[in-house]
């Protein structure tokens, strides 16, 4: 149900046939839930939308924010608020946090699992931001930046699973996958 450039590249590394459909589940984001339950939520809700239109298949839904000082970050509005966000976690770590949720379809049976990845940031200084707004597409990356595009040369370390900050845990979803039984 992930219909993301970047999971789609993802998914094409582990060799499975895959259909990258939209779930057209209606987000909400609930303030009372913990990052971790927010995008464990969201994964189901896309996993459950989509896995009303198919009857023997192994839907995935999942679902990403970065988390830093308490406060969640999405897509940046425009320019101002994508820079705002680069000097607020500049020469600092956050976390990016995925909720992976895999229903299949013919068991009814539905894994659910969330990964947590730490990311520093190298110190930004105004410039660098400038300079790196002028060149990178920022505006459908959560927190203005994508680790497998120009917003890697911000990067100064990742602790964890390098494929969760670019969009899907791999290794995780192996996992899952091999406890329905998929040979990868």
């Amino acid at each position: 149900a992930s219909t993301s450039p970047r999971r789609r590249q993802l998914m094409r590394h582990l060799g499975l046939p895959f259909a990258a459909v939209a779930s057209n589940y209606r987000e909400v984001h609930h303030k009372h839930l913990s990052p971790a339950e927010l995008v464990r939520f969201l994964a189901e809700g896309k996993a459950r939308a989509a896995a009303g239109r198919y009857r023997d298949a192994i839907i995935i839904g999942a679902d990403t924010v970065i988390v830093h000082g308490g406060k969640i970050y999405g897509k940046p509005k425009n320019r101002l608020d994508a820079k705002r966000m680069l000097k607020s976690l500049s020469g600092k770590t956050h976390r990016v946090v995925t909720g992976v949720v895999l229903i299949d379809t013919k068991s009814n049976k539905i894994l659910k699992s969330v990964v947590i990845t730490k990311v520093t940031l190298f110190e930004l200084n105004s410039r660098g931001v400038k300079n790196y707004l002028d060149d990178a597409h920022y505006l459908d990356k959560a927190a203005a930046y994508a680790a497998q595009e120009q917003g890697a040369g911000l990067i100064k370390k990742i602790q964890g699973d390098f494929t969760n900050v670019v969009g899907l845990p791999l290794e995780r979803l192996k996992i899952m996958l091999k406890k329905f039984k998929v040979r990868i």
